[in-house]
């Protein structure tokens, strides 16, 4: 890993470097504060979503889902217990396929709730349906390293 890292703030959507050695320190955003690698899960639009797709450094996994979808809800508390897991390693967002139905043809989404996961601008894998957490890190350090 480089000597920084870029990070997308999810509520700005400015692009922010951080020095690795300070990823699990909990870095904010330099233009509004907002934490950017704490472990909790960022809610995107569409802009932010491209933008932190395409030049942030770290890995970044996305749930796409829908407020009326059970078991989108279901798995909302597991997939923020894995964000907790890999804090400061991968950052953890989502993006709500009902109010940005763009997303869904973007990324050919036929089912949700889906996890996408991004690492340097491509895509890298896919885990369809609710999944414990244990399951999403797993399916996390099986496609990306991770440092200990």
């Amino acid at each position: 890993m480089a000597d920084a890292v870029k990070l997308t703030c999810t509520q700005c959507g400015q692009a922010n470097r951080v020095p690795t050695d300070r990823l699990l320190a909990g870095p904010k955003c330099g233009v509004c504060g907002a934490k950017l690698a704490d472990g909790t899960v960022g809610t995107l639009d569409m802009p932010t979503l491209t933008k932190a797709v395409k030049g942030d450094d770290l890995p970044i996994i996305i749930d796409f889902w829908a407020p009326w979808c059970g078991p989108c809800r279901m798995m909302a508390p597991e997939f923020a217990k894995a964000a907790k897991g890999l804090a400061g390693h991968v950052r953890f967002a989502k993006i709500d396929t009902e109010e940005h139905p763009r997303a869904s043809s973007q990324f050919g989404i036929r089912g949700i709730p889906l996890l996408i996961l991004f690492h340097r601008g491509r895509e890298v894998a896919r885990l369809p349906g609710a999944r414990p957490a244990a399951e999403i890190e797993r399916f996390v350090r099986e496609h990306v390293a991770i440092s200990a």
